[in-house]
């Protein structure tokens, strides 16, 4: 088991029509470190949805003639995922699309609902068939469900929300309508913005607004529900403040890309702060401060300028690699050929190395055998988060406490495992400094969860039920 996260999603409205998968395209790729195993775009020709999902990179999925095959459109809706419920085969693809009595929607979810596993089991025998193990397509059948008897889609989102529990940022579209929607807690990221022309751009994170000429201008707020029409923008608040604000936490650490702003909070001076003050609350006496490419980068900037250690590149990354952490397959030969240890900056040096987590171990055993190899005298790690203790059920994929490294040794212990000569977690109660004045979900470091624990905390509970079925 390893941490991965969720996904990316990503939509586009204009007064008219305009090379919007293009658009989509330079925004996934911006968005591709949140999820490294699909992709899609559809595109609203005129109410007419075109669509490209596959499994694989944004590079790998829409080559130049793919993009160019797409038509223009006035309104799209673009994904990336690494898949936390479900499989990550093609049929769970996003957007999920559904054609319906009353037209046609396309859905990208960013997110995990914590009541999935029943909602769909009361889908399911209503007559429900489902044909992907995602719980976005939950979701779909229960907006879709809501609009037969609604008078517009927004009100049928509207009264999904009143169902769905746990994580969820949303863009929805329908043949005229853009919709986005964020979960009344605000699990996750989502904004939105302009460009120079008026065409108007919802994403997960700020960075994919910059990449394609959109100006920030805030981002969608916890509950809140809106909408793009040619009337304008609507914002439905019925949602709002229904429940406590808690943003994820590790948003800030690891998943955001350091150039983005979430809820009014840099998601670098986070990092750095995280670095300052793991450099007062767990000083190490060294030569050079080293972090891990890329979102140690920043800590390890931060616990450089607090203790007046030497900031050094000791590590460099293989820019053409994936991130392990979220990659699929064997996470140790990714390693192997993802990062190498500059020699001439780490030899004969007593070095301070700066990590976001640390989640079974391996990984980091790898890093510090790399630094070994390449002449360090001593390392000493610094973790720019807490300890990975509890399962997390929205979004995160920590589904057990199994093979968390933290549930099983102590500090000491753990520090020998990997081979350090000293390691400090980054103290839980400091998070608050990290998430800026709104309230933050930490409950895979804390085990204090915003919801009901699901009933079902597998991963691929779905797919797994199904294969229960198909035996009998």
């Amino acid at each position: 088991m390893s941490i991965h996260e969720e996904c990316g999603v990503l939509g586009v409205f204009a007064k008219e029509p305009v090379n919007a998968a293009a658009m989509c395209c330079y925004g996934l790729y911006a968005l591709q470190h949140r999820g490294q195993e699909s992709c899609g775009i559809v595109v609203n020709d005129d109410g007419v949805f075109v669509s490209h999902k596959d499994v694989g990179l944004v590079s790998g999925v829409f080559s130049p003639e793919v993009v160019a095959a797409f038509p223009k459109g006035k309104l799209a809706v673009a994904h990336t995922r690494y898949g936390t419920t479900g499989s990550s085969g093609r049929s769970n693809c996003q957007p999920i699309e559904v054609n319906h009595q009353k037209g046609h929607m396309a859905l990208a979810h960013n997110g995990n609902l914590a009541n999935a596993s029943e909602l769909r089991s009361g889908l399911e025998l209503s007559g429900a068939i489902f044909h992907t193990t995602s719980d976005t397509e939950t979701i779909a059948y229960i907006v879709t469900r809501e609009r037969l008897s609604s008078p517009s889609i927004e009100e049928a989102l509207s009264r999904a929300m009143d169902t769905l529990e746990g994580a969820y940022s949303l863009i929805l579209m329908s043949p005229r309508k853009l919709i986005c929607a964020r979960d009344p807690h605000g699990f996750r990221p989502l904004c939105y913005g302009i460009t120079a022309d008026g065409t108007y751009v919802a994403a997960s994170e700020s960075c994919a607004l910059k990449a394609v000429g959109a100006d920030f201008i805030r981002d969608v707020e916890p509950g809140e529900i809106l909408v793009f029409s040619d009337e304008g923008i609507a914002s439905r608040r019925e949602h709002c403040g229904k429940k406590e604000k808690r943003i994820c936490v590790f948003e800030y650490i690891y998943f955001a890309r350091p150039d983005s702003v979430i809820d009014g909070q840099s998601v670098h001076t986070a990092r750095v702060d995280a670095g300052r003050i793991l450099a007062r609350k767990s000083p190490a006496d060294a030569d050079i401060v080293v972090g891990v490419p890329d979102s140690g980068l920043d800590a390890a900037l931060g616990f450089s300028r607090e203790s007046g250690i030497p900031y050094g590149i000791g590590l460099i990354k293989n820019k053409y690699i994936g991130r392990t952490f979220i990659a699929p397959g064997d996470r140790i030969n990714k390693v192997k050929i993802k990062l190498s240890a500059v020699e001439s900056v780490v030899k004969d040096k007593r070095i301070v190395l700066i990590d976001d987590s640390i989640v079974r171990g391996t990984t980091s055993r790898r890093i510090v055998e790399l630094l070994r190899e390449a002449g360090a005298k001593e390392i000493h790690m610094r973790v720019s988060a807490p300890p990975f203790m509890f399962p997390c059920f929205y979004g995160t994929d920590i589904d057990s406490k199994d093979n968390l490294i933290a549930c099983r040794h102590t500090v000491p212990e753990i520090a020998r495992i990997i081979g350090a000569d000293s390691l400090e977690y980054f103290p839980a109660e400091e998070l608050s400094v990290l998430a800026g004045c709104g309230g933050y979900c930490s409950a895979c470091f804390e085990g204090r969860y915003p919801t009901n624990v699901p009933s079902d905390k597998r991963k691929n509970r779905f797919e797994q039920r199904l294969s229960e079925k198909n035996k009998e």
